[in-house]
């Protein structure tokens, strides 16, 4: 039995038992539980939906922030026409840390782990003046970007991963939040002749939010944010001695229509790897919530994976914590 220790994260995380009273906040249908030391190899953060079991943050969480399935957590009023737009989002990698976290697409329940290049944990570069990542960084769930079919607008296939989101809201999220987004556009990036769609979104509960409806809000009221993204992207790989990297479009910053379209396009490959109508590679496909996919597997069966997770920094037993997600009102 594994001892639990709650922590409930709102900004830098309230544990249970504190002195403070931490500000009232509505729990989110998701929450995670942290297995293995942070900064090591065996570290996997699982993501628990909040009735208890677990579930892949790839494949059982949706596309689509859907209000009849969320339909008890308030969000911030939207314009109508937006609400169709509204999307999840699963927070990988906080703003201004540098620890590149991923979800990991082999592993049975695919939990969030750290890269590792050349058998050491991957840490991105300061790309000067920044300190690390300088969006909330993450991926949109049930999308996948083929690597076996070549995209019309950039002639290069996908680079077989979840969409990447970078969310440009105020505040600093955490790892393993899921959060509702709006679509703003999106870069292409072509990385190693990969097509690797960043997509720009901001959380829809972000004091900011209601001023941004597409790219041009983005110049509009963050200037510059646009062009240091798109130099960031170009550099972070030149310290570890690789070329700068490319664009699609001579890296122009498409619309919300346009990224809609390449969203949608990623999910409905997503729906034929989890059907098994295409060849899915290495990626694992287990899955909890889409009952008639060949990849499905009872709550138990699910708890038994991660049952089975070797943690060889330190006995599971006592490092299992558990850690409980929130939207503000």
């Amino acid at each position: 039995m594994r001892a639990l220790l709650p922590l409930l994260s709102v900004g830098r995380g309230w544990r249970v038992g504190a002195a403070a009273r931490p500000p009232r906040r509505v729990m989110s249908l998701y929450r995670t539980e942290e297995l293995g030391h942070p900064r090591s190899q065996d570290y996997r953060l699982f993501f628990k939906h909040v009735a208890g079991h677990y579930i892949s943050p790839f494949h059982d969480i949706p596309l689509k922030a859907d209000c009849k399935e969320e339909h008890d957590i308030p969000r911030k009023k939207a314009r109508n026409d937006e609400y169709k737009n509204l999307f999840n989002m699963v927070v990988e990698i906080p703003r201004w840390t540098n620890a590149k976290m991923e979800i990991a697409t082999e592993e049975p329940l695919n939990p969030i782990k750290q890269d590792i290049k050349n058998g050491k944990l991957r840490y991105t570069p300061n790309i000067f003046p920044h300190k690390g990542y300088i969006w909330n960084y993450g991926a949109l769930p049930q999308t996948w970007e083929d690597p076996h079919l070549r995209d019309k607008s950039t002639d290069c296939c996908g680079d077989n991963d979840p969409i990447d989101v970078c969310e440009i809201g105020s505040k600093v999220l955490s790892r393993g939040d899921v959060v509702h987004v709006k679509i703003l556009g999106t870069l292409a990036l072509i990385d190693q002749s990969e097509t690797d769609w960043k997509i720009i979104a901001i959380n829809v509960n972000d004091p900011e939010a209601e001023k941004f409806h597409d790219i041009d809000d983005v110049k509009k009221f963050k200037p510059g944010y646009l062009e240091a993204t798109l130099n960031w992207f170009r550099l972070y790989k030149v310290p570890d001695g690789k070329p700068e990297n490319k664009f699609a479009f001579n890296g122009e910053f498409k619309n919300k229509a346009f990224a809609l379209e390449v969203i949608n396009s990623a999910h409905e490959r997503w729906k034929e790897m989890v059907m098994k109508k295409c060849d899915k590679g290495a990626i694992s496909c287990v899955n909890v919530h889409i009952c008639d996919s060949p990849f499905h597997c009872t709550m138990e069966e699910a708890r038994s994976l991660v049952e089975s997770v070797p943690t060889p920094s330190m006995n599971k037993e006592s490092n299992a914590e558990e850690v409980w997600h929130f939207l503000p009102n």
